[in-house]
This record gives structure tokens, C-alpha cells and sequence, in this order.
């Protein structure tokens, strides 16, 4: 589907966060009156397809993630996507003409220098390194992952009617859903398609479907904001070339749609009780915070505060843009 951006569903805005607000709960179910002394923490308010993850994953580690905000440190991985994306949304930019694949391995140095800016943070991953040769490995792999995008999709050829967008909705339940999507292409007869770029492998047939529930996610925000089931859900696989495509239907949505209730009936039970079991699979391996699981003989910090009663908020017909 060739794109351009006539007929754009969606405004433009700058890119948001990656990260979902600060949302720290309190220990018990014990809810603190309006006009009660002290700090109160607060429940989670909003739910985004990497924390609704988290807790099918994991209730500890979403407790962790969002009520505790432990700190976790860069990974190479992750670090490394955060830096391809960059550059994949910075090449759009540029005239058709000129989003050629040296063009976009160019602004690798520059964006690596703008994250470090940003997350000084993603400076320790290479401090042990003072020669460069690990990082100008690391640098490597990046220019390579983006090389690979030009195999997959010709970026002459698009105009995207959004990048890096931030949408969020609130259902008729209350339940505030929000995400960024990568990129929004809209056809001339007005078809959505919704992209969103990784930068590991492809999964196996079996799990193609967890790999979608990002893009449903997403598919119901746009849904619920434009009343658009979008045409097509694309995720583009850079570190093995490939290329996953989903044509969603309204049923697809309202399935998501009832999952995430569910799912966050069971948040909002754990809010209230402070119990976040953990749930020990083979990602374990790769936690953070195994100083802290039981699984792992730890102890969980104390669960922070009590749990204040989120106040009401404002724009209930959601919103797409800035945050």
C-alpha cells in the first residue's frame, strides 16, 4: 500500500515519551480521604501496551515497573532500538530523493550523541570501554540494522501521515489507554496503516500472535479516537529481515478491547490488596530485579504508601498528539 498524506486521519505531534507516567501505589487497600496529611502515592491510571505486557508477563514485575519504579539499567538491545528508531523517524525528514541507505547510516553518530544527551544514563554501557572498539561494534550492528530497513520497505516512496505519535483514549469503562506508535501511513482513499519497527528477530508462527498484541492495541485507540478500523497492522523485523502483516477486523478490537478490561480488573484488584505474585517463566533470566523476587530469595521493598483514590480527569474523549 503506497501512502501519502492526503486523506490524513491523524494530526502531527512531537514525540512523547516512551515511558508511561509516574503511577506509585500505596501497601494496602486502605483508600486516604480527600484533606489527609502526608504524601499519598497514586494507583495506576493508565495502561500502554509495554505495561499491560508486563503484567501478563509478570504481575511482580509490572509492581516493580509502575507502583515501585525500581531503577533498571540500559541494555545494549534496547539502547541500540531506541537509537534505530531515531534514526528511521529523523530520515523522513529529508526530501523522497534523498532517503537513501548512506544517507540514513550517517545520522547514526549524531543521534547516538543527541540519546546521550537525553539518557546520560546509556553512557555506563560502554564505560568499560575506553579504547571504543566495543562501542564502534555497537555503532556497527545499529548502521547495519538500519541498512536492512532499505530491503524492506523504500522510504522514497512513503510520506508518512505520522511518526512517532502519541495517542491516548479513555474508554467508556474509565480505563485510559495510551501508547506511541511508530508510524501512521494513510493511503489516498483514506486507509490506515499502522507500522511499528523492531529490531530483534521475527518470532515463530506460534507466538506471531503476542507479537500482534501491540498493534491491536494500538489498531482500538485509533479505533475508539477516529472511529477507523485501521486497513493494516505492519511490524517490520530488522534483525531478520522480515515483515508481519495483520488486516484487522472490528471484532479483533472488541476482543482486545474486553482482554484489557479484564486485565486491568485484575491491576485494580492487586492495587487494592498489595498482592503482586510473581509468575516465574524463562525471561526471568533476563530481570533486573531478581534482587527483590522471592523467586530468587528476595524481598520486595515495602509496598510504598497508602493507595489514594485517583482523582478524576479531564478530556474524556482522548486525545492524539503531544502529551
Amino acid at each position: 500500500m503506497e501512502t501519502s498524506t492526503e486523506g490524513a486521519a491523524v494530526p502531527h505531534s512531537s514525540p512523547a515519551p516512551a515511558v508511561d507516567p509516574p503511577d506509585p501505589a500505596g501497601p494496602t487497600a486502605t483508600v486516604v480521604e480527600p484533606g489527609a496529611t502526608g504524601p499519598a502515592a497514586i494507583p495506576p491510571r493508565s495502561l500502554s501496551p509495554s505495561r499491560a505486557s508486563d503484567f501478563m508477563q509478570c504481575p511482580l514485575l509490572y509492581r516493580f515497573r509502575v507502583i515501585d519504579r525500581l531503577p533498571e539499567k540500559p541494555s545494549e538491545a534496547a539502547t541500540r532500538g531506541t537509537l534505530v528508531h531515531a534514526v528511521l523517524e529523523r530520515l523522513f525528514d529529508a526530501p523522497a530523493a534523498e532517503r537513501t541507505a548512506p544517507r540514513a547510516k550517517s545520522l547514526v553518530p549524531g543521534q547516538w550523541d543527541r540519546l546521550r544527551e537525553s539518557r546520560p544514563e546509556v553512557v555506563e554501557l560502554f564505560a568499560d570501554d575506553p579504547g571504543g572498539e566495543r562501542l564502534a561494534r555497537w555503532l556497527g550492528e545499529a548502521e547495519r540494522l538500519v541498512e536492512r530497513w532499505f530491503t524492506l520497505e523504500d522510504p522514497a516512496r512513503l510520506e508518512p501521515a505520522e511518526r512517532e505519535l502519541f495517542v491516548e483514549t479513555e474508554l467508556e469503562s474509565g480505563l485510559r489507554l495510551r501508547g506511541i506508535i511508530d508510524r501512521v501511513d494513510v493511503a489516498p482513499t483514506g486507509e490506515v496503516r499502522i507500522v511499528d519497527y523492531k529490531t530483534g528477530k521475527a518470532p515463530r508462527p506460534e507466538y506471531a500472535e503476542g507479537a500482534l498484541f501491540q498493534m491491536k492495541f494500538y489498531a482500538l485507540v485509533v479505533w475508539r479516537l477516529k472511529q477507523v478500523v485501521p486497513r493494516r497492522l505492519q511490524l517490520v523485523y530488522l534483525g531478520s529481515g522480515d515483515v508481519l502483516t495483520y488486516d484487522p477486523v472490528l471484532a479483533d478490537l472488541e476482543r482486545v478491547e474486553r482482554k484489557l478490561l479484564a486485565l486491568w480488573d485484575a491491576i485494580r484488584q492487586a492495587t487494592e490488596t498489595g498482592e503482586w505474585r510473581p509468575r516465574p517463566t524463562r525471561l526471568c533470566g533476563w530481570c533486573d530485579h531478581q534482587a527483590h523476587c522471592p523467586e530468587f530469595g528476595g524481598t520486595p521493598p515495602p509496598y510504598p504508601l497508602p493507595v489514594r483514590a485517583p482523582a478524576s480527569e479531564g478530556d474524556p474523549q482522548g486525545r492524539m498528539g503531544p502529551d
